[in-house]
């Protein structure tokens, strides 16, 4: 059976309006309550996430600078061996040298193929470290991803125990909310969206308590008081801006004050009732 089109909301009286806002409330008010029951976990879920992914990326990143570190350390072999080569060869044309001149110049060309292979040893052992430091810090990574992984799966499994528990409540209260809705003006709608967005309990509309709002509880003018009991506009408060009604419209039904007990009469003293009685006495005489 199709639902029936609501008619235009904005032509709707006031108290209709207000009526509708704080059904609405009452339907969200259920739907974040089913999320407190909830509590961290969803957070939780998400921070274990972000922690694995953040783990992932980083372990990766430490494995590709190995593979350079390596490539590096086989480069650098590559040119020790190339200078070894180079030395020895100085070396045997050392043993035919001429002149001075020649000697000189040799002996300039070892001294810099050692020093080359003394830098290339140096950054080879440097990498080498490196390249164990770094194979220790992936291999705690990879154990704190472990650990991770198994918290996440058991907080998901705790949550999705939760979400399964109370999926169909919430479903039917929220398509009784999007309903709900279609009955409300959009302007009216987005301000009070914004106002329940801004409160800090999520209330975006209240109903008086004891003279005050129920939203931040400050005192409420008697004149304000018997406009909101009027319901002819759209009244908030002054402090918090959220949207008020009476009691009555929220279907809320406040208790009376005690009826004041009359006072006990207090009981004469013994001097008062001497004085009272001395001159009845007086008289008789």
């Amino acid at each position: 059976m199709a639902k029936e089109k609501p008619k235009n909301p904005a032509e709707l009286p006031v108290e209709e309006k207000l009526k509708r806002l704080y059904e609405l409330q009452t339907l969200l008010s259920k739907i974040d309550d089913i999320k407190t029951l909830r509590g961290e976990l969803p957070l939780e879920v998400q921070d274990l996430e972000d922690e694995v992914v953040g783990l992932s990326t980083r372990i990766e990143k430490m494995q590709n600078e190995i593979l350079e570190l390596r490539r590096e350390v086989i480069e650098r072999k590559k040119s020790i061996t190339e200078d070894e080569e180079n030395l020895a060869r100085y070396e045997e044309q050392l043993k035919g040298v001429r002149n001075n001149r020649e000697y000189d110049a040799l002996n300039k060309e070892i001294e810099f193929q050692q020093l080359d292979i003394e830098l290339h040893q140096k950054k080879i052992t440097e990498a080498e470290a490196a390249i164990e430091q770094k194979t220790a810090d992936v291999a705690q990574c990879s154990a704190d991803v472990k650990e991770r992984r198994a918290d996440l799966e058991m907080k998901k499994s705790e949550l999705d125990e939760i979400i399964s528990e109370t999926r169909q409540e919430e479903e039917k209260l929220r398509d009784r909310a999007r309903n709900t809705e279609m009955y409300i003006e959009p302007r009216l709608l987005a301000s009070y969206k914004r106002i329940r967005k801004n409160s800090r309990n999520g209330l975006g509309i209240v109903y008086v308590q004891r003279d005050a709002c129920g939203g931040c509880f400050n005192k409420i003018p008697p004149q304000r008081q018997l406009d909101i009991r009027m319901r002819k506009k759209i009244i908030v408060c002054e402090y918090c801006g959220r949207i008020m009604i009476d009691p009555e419209l929220a279907g809320v039904q406040l208790g009376k004050p005690a009826e004041e007990q009359p006072k006990p009469k207090r009981r004469a003293s013994s001097r008062a009732k001497k004085a009272a009685e001395a001159p009845k006495t007086e008289a008789a005489e």
